[in-house]
């Protein structure tokens, strides 16, 4: 037996099994967010009756197509691919981060960013195993922990802070967006100059349009807090009503950059650069 063939019969590592997860990862969040700007696209145009959507709705969307539930199984596994992928940048420190304070908070943002997808990995493996709806409940649920929280004497408190740091978030996609630092995790040097750019131009947009859809988001959690009023905390979907208030011209232009951030993450699917493992 050749030297290639034993290699090939040998079981993937486990550091293999993981960027193999991470890489499948990206790809699912990358549909999602296709899907999801896709059909706020339509929203702006009228285009079908298009209307504005979540993510759980995106996931609904593709359980309605054909082969549609096999179709959100992928996704389901994707998105728990980035769940794991996520984990171990935190506890394993791919990034080098360290362990100081401001390493920790870094690395702490990796593992929030993963918990994140639980819920949606979650409700996307329910509806492919079970055939429910993929965006059942969402909204509701969303609502009555906000409202759980708000009862309590410091919930005000802690609501306010995480909208600020939703919004921080937000912000800082965008800067990340105009100081190029995004564009670290894909190895884009195998492509031609020419691709190399629309890659870059295609990031830039799309990290800019996901960052001015997380401070919405985070100021809609502000103003709940600040009313203590559950009702007044909306999602994406909230955040493409405010969008469309403006114009559907504003509404397009922030679809169209979700949807460049969901191609953006199939490229880094397949030009991924992971440290660590």
């Amino acid at each position: 037996m050749s030297t290639s063939s034993l290699t090939s019969s040998l079981p993937q590592t486990p550091s293999s099994g993981i960027k193999a997860l991470a890489r499948f990862g990206f790809a699912a969040k990358g549909v999602v967010y296709i899907v999801v700007g896709t059909l706020a696209v339509m929203a702006a145009t009228g285009t079908q009756g298009g209307k504005t959507a979540d993510k759980e709705q995106a996931l609904q969307t593709i359980q309605d197509l054909p082969f549609g539930r096999f179709l959100l199984g992928l996704v389901a596994f994707g998105l728990l691919g980035y769940v794991i992928w996520r984990l171990v940048q935190a506890f394993r420190d791919t990034e080098d981060k360290g362990s100081d304070a401001k390493g920790l908070a870094r690395r702490l943002g990796y593992a929030g960013s993963g918990l994140l997808y639980t819920g949606l990995a979650y409700a996307a493996g329910r509806a492919a195993f079970s055939g429910g709806n993929a965006d059942q409940g969402r909204g509701s649920t969303q609502q009555s922990l906000i409202a759980k929280l708000l009862d309590q004497s410091w919930g005000q408190w802690v609501l306010g802070a995480i909208a600020l740091g939703i919004i921080g978030a937000g912000l800082y996609q965008i800067y990340r967006a105009y100081s190029g630092k995004f564009s670290k995790h894909v190895n884009s040097s195998g492509l031609p100059a020419e691709q190399q750019k629309i890659v870059y131009r295609t990031g830039q947009v799309g990290y800019t349009a996901r960052g001015i859809v997380m401070a919405i988001i985070g100021y809609f959690f502000l103003q709940a807090a600040m009313q203590s009023n559950s009702k007044a905390a909306q999602g994406t979907e909230g955040a493409f009503d405010l969008l469309a208030s403006m114009g559907p011209v504003v509404l397009a232009i922030v679809a169209l950059g979700l949807m460049a951030y969901g191609v953006y993450m199939l490229v880094q699917a397949k030009y991924p650069v992971l440290r660590g493992v």
